[in-house]
Parts: structure tokens; C-alpha cells; sequence
């Protein structure tokens, strides 16, 4: 009787592990995915049909009871993502303003691309698109386009950056509202990472004071020994800050096409911005 027990309880130790960890086991994990599934059928399913459908309908479409759809209806319902009237489900604004914020995104990306694409082929530097985290108070390389020249910056996109040291970083600091980038400042360690890492903090602001009035930011080898970034704002429709276009090289090429680097960085960052805020999506 006792090796029958010891067995049994054997059994559940796994699933008692699990919970300690927090993880579902595997056939709540079943549930959910296919709780997702059906939901997204639900969507696809009633894109179709702009006069809506009711319960009977859905249920025989997706071949899914009544009663495992109004587990997810009801709450999607709630929400605003679907309206239920005269017994029928349609399609919400709520959905319809995620739908536009899907397809806004991946308009973005294609127009920002292209604008990145551009700027090399006028000034044949690297060319990164940059984005804060304001969770984690750092700079994100979205995108890059690295230079055809044998010396070049080489930089993977996803790399993260401190906010305070390179030129796109300073540039979304400097972008940020007052109580926020003051409460970085206070906050942040500035470790040096180069000998021209700034380090004072009133220094630190006066420099975001110019970029701001700028609009326009230049680290030369803050970052990194050697190398300098030039980074200019993009802005949404609404003025608000979308990232910075930052071109970045070494720093000896700088001193001799600085000029061009500015020009370039500052013109296609304010033609994005204009593109961007004429989208018929409304990016």
C-alpha cells in the first residue's frame, strides 16, 4: 500500500513544482492556446461579415460550443472589442483602432527603411534608427543599416545603450519631459565608458539644454574611443517623439565630412517626420 502511495504522490510532485515556479502545467497550457486560437478565429471569422453574427452562427462556423464562446465573447465584449446588439457581434472601434495601430506599425517600419536607405546612400556611414526604454532608461538601435566602408561602426540591431553617453541617447533625454529626465539625473551612475564620457551632471544638462534647442546632437567619443554619432529627432503626427536618426562612424572621418553628417541627419529626420505625419494610417 505504502509503494502504491509513494508512487502516486511521485506523480504530483512535478505539478506541485510547477506551481511553485508559477508555470501552468501542460494542459493549462493547452487551454490557453486553445483559448487564443478560438479567440482569434472569432475575429477572423466575424471580419467577414459586416452586418455581424450571432452565437448560433459563430458556434457553427468554428465548430466550438456555445458555451466555450461566451467564455471569451463576454469579456471581449467588455472591453470594447466587440459590440453585441439585437444578438449580434460585430466588430468594434476599439478593434478597428488596433487594426489601423498594426498595419500603422508595419507602414512605419517599410517609410523609416527607406528614409534610412536614403541617408547612406547620401552620407555612407552607418545609419541607426534609435528608440528610449523609459522602463529601463536606455537607448534601443531598432534598426540599422551598416556602412559599405571597409572601416565602418559595427553595431548589431537590439544593442542597448545608456541614455547619457551616446548622441541618439542623449537626444531622447534631452526630448524627455522635465520631471522625468531631471529624475534620470539624479538617479543615474554616470560611468565613464570613454575618456570623454561627461560625467559632471550640470554639464550633462546644459548639453541636453542645447540639443533641445538644436534639435540636433553630436557625441564625439563619448560612447567609444573613436567613434562619433550625430543624431536628429523624428516626430508622430501629433508631435510627439517616435526616435532619433543617428549616423555614426569614426570619428576622424567626422572631422572632415561633419558638415555632410549634420546636413544629412537633420534633413532626412525631418522629411520622416513629415511623412510619417502625413500618413493616411496616422502614424
Amino acid at each position: 500500500m505504502s509503494a502504491v502511495q509513494s508512487r502516486s504522490t511521485d506523480k504530483t510532485r512535478p505539478t506541485a513544482r510547477r506551481a511553485a515556479r508559477g508555470v501552468a502545467p501542460p494542459e493549462a497550457a493547452n487551454i490557453g492556446s486553445r483559448a487564443l486560437t478560438r479567440m482569434l478565429g472569432i475575429f477572423r471569422t466575424i471580419v467577414q461579415f459586416p452586418d455581424g453574427l450571432s452565437l448560433a452562427e459563430l458556434s457553427q462556423r468554428l465548430e466550438t460550443p456555445k458555451s466555450s464562446l461566451l467564455t471569451l465573447l463576454r469579456p471581449l465584449v467588455a472591453s470594447d472589442h466587440l459590440v453585441h446588439v439585437n444578438g449580434r457581434y460585430t466588430l468594434s472601434n476599439e478593434s478597428f483602432v488596433l487594426a489601423i495601430g498594426i498595419l500603422s506599425a508595419r507602414k512605419l517600419g517599410t517609410i523609416l527603411r527607406g528614409l534610412l536607405a536614403e541617408a547612406q546612400r547620401r552620407c555612407p556611414e552607418t545609419i541607426i534608427f534609435a528608440t528610449i526604454n523609459r522602463s529601463t532608461k536606455t537607448v534601443t538601435y531598432s534598426d540599422v543599416l551598416e556602412s559599405p566602408q571597409f572601416i565602418r561602426y559595427s553595431i548589431p540591431a537590439g544593442t542597448v545603450r545608456p541614455l547619457y553617453t551616446s548622441a541618439a541617447g542623449q537626444l531622447l533625454l534631452a526630448y524627455q519631459d522635465e520631471k522625468w529626465r531631471e529624475q534620470y539625473l539624479r538617479r543615474v551612475n554616470l560611468v565613464p565608458l570613454s575618456s570623454r564620457t561627461i560625467t559632471d551632471r550640470d554639464i550633462l544638462r546644459r548639453k541636453l539644454d542645447n540639443i533641445a534647442r538644436s534639435a540636433l546632437s553630436e557625441s564625439v567619443s563619448e560612447a567609444i574611443e573613436g567613434v562619433t554619432g550625430i543624431a536628429a529627432p523624428v516626430f508622430s503626427a501629433d508631435g510627439g517623439l517616435i526616435g532619433a536618426l543617428l549616423i555614426a562612424g569614426p570619428t576622424e572621418r567626422y572631422w572632415h565630412d561633419g558638415g555632410v553628417w549634420k546636413v544629412v541627419a537633420t534633413d532626412v529626420a525631418s522629411r520622416a517626420s513629415k511623412v510619417i505625419g502625413n500618413s493616411p494610417a496616422g502614424i
